[in-house]
């Protein structure tokens, strides 16, 4: 496993900000670390790349133990932090040589500097301090520092926020980019940048791991109803409706379409279209709207 996780537990006094949590993550995988604000997101980042020992459980990355082969695990992690320290009066070139150096990088710094330069899309500023950058740039800036010694790992604690869309675009498809040949893990509470992005999605709230499954899967839990749309050729009674099969609730926004609701996991399609048959309806269009991953989020995190 690239990262294995068993029964983390991090206490900050009586406050417990990771509570008994175990992940596995194979390579190759990219990971979404969702959760709320104070969910333990950044804690468990911080565990994983050894700036903070926890207060009980086993955390590894690359098979090595994050508190007994703390230097192993730091050669084999990228890490872009929330807050992207960087130092504002250097150079962006002059930046990623010190940061080469800082990492012992073995082959030639010139060269890597130069390749982490053209992947992240920084030819262009790579003259100029970094404290002189867009944010986006200064992004750019971080993650090729993460990037310079060629971890096997890169872990990304809200690597978007703050971007304007098409820094946002940019920087996703950087993430994508550069997570063909790592495992990636990448904290956010922005469900968009998830289904983007990711194979796979982890909710953390209040310390626990609520769900951990590929986007899909998560999409299609079913908390409280199913809603079909559909669209007939003309006007029919509401009432008529409510007499199909399955059907527990209709709403009616616009004067031929409709949306019926059923029990979760109850597909009504095929009743519907038996009753269009049966009224002598046409059926314009008919599909099962797909639950969005906000509304899997807002279920499985609410206090």
């Amino acid at each position: 496993m690239s990262i294995s996780v068993r029964n983390i537990t991090k206490r900050y006094g009586r406050q417990k900000a990771l509570d008994d949590i175990s992940i596995e993550i194979k390579p190759g995988e990219i990971v979404g670390l969702l959760g709320p604000n104070g969910a333990g997101k950044s804690t468990l980042m911080k565990i994983l790349t050894c700036f903070l020992p926890p207060s009980s459980g086993e955390a590894s990355v690359c098979g090595f133990d994050v508190i007994e082969q703390s230097i192993d695990v730091r050669r084999k992690v990228g890490y872009l932090p929330e807050n992207n320290p960087l130092y504002p009066d250097l150079y962006v070139r002059e930046f990623l040589h010190f940061i080469a150096g800082l990492q012992h990088f073995r082959g030639n710094s010139r060269e890597r500097v130069s390749e982490m330069i053209e992947l992240t899309g920084l030819q262009a500023e790579q003259n100029k301090k970094i404290g002189a950058l867009s944010k986006g740039y200064r992004q750019r800036v971080g993650l090729a520092q993460a990037l310079i010694h060629d971890p096997e790992v890169l872990i990304l604690d809200e690597p978007t926020s703050g971007l304007d869309p098409n820094q946002l675009l940019e920087i996703r498809s950087l993430i994508r980019k550069t997570g063909k040949a790592k495992t990636v893990m990448l904290s956010t509470h922005i469900m968009q940048e998830v289904e983007a992005i990711c194979d796979r999605a982890i909710i953390i709230h209040q310390g626990r791991i609520v769900a951990d499954d590929t986007t899909q899967n998560l999409r299609n839990l079913s908390f409280s109803k199913a809603i079909i749309q559909v669209e007939f050729s003309s006007e029919i009674a509401h009432e008529l409706l409510l007499k199909i099969r399955g059907v527990i609730e209709v709403s009616h926004p616009s004067s031929k379409v409709w949306y019926l609701s059923s029990d979760p996991g109850k597909d009504i399609r095929a009743d519907v279209f038996q009753f269009a048959v049966d009224h002598h309806l046409t059926v314009l269009s008919l599909h099962r709207e797909e639950q969005k991953m906000e509304d899997v989020f807002q279920e499985l995190t609410k206090n």
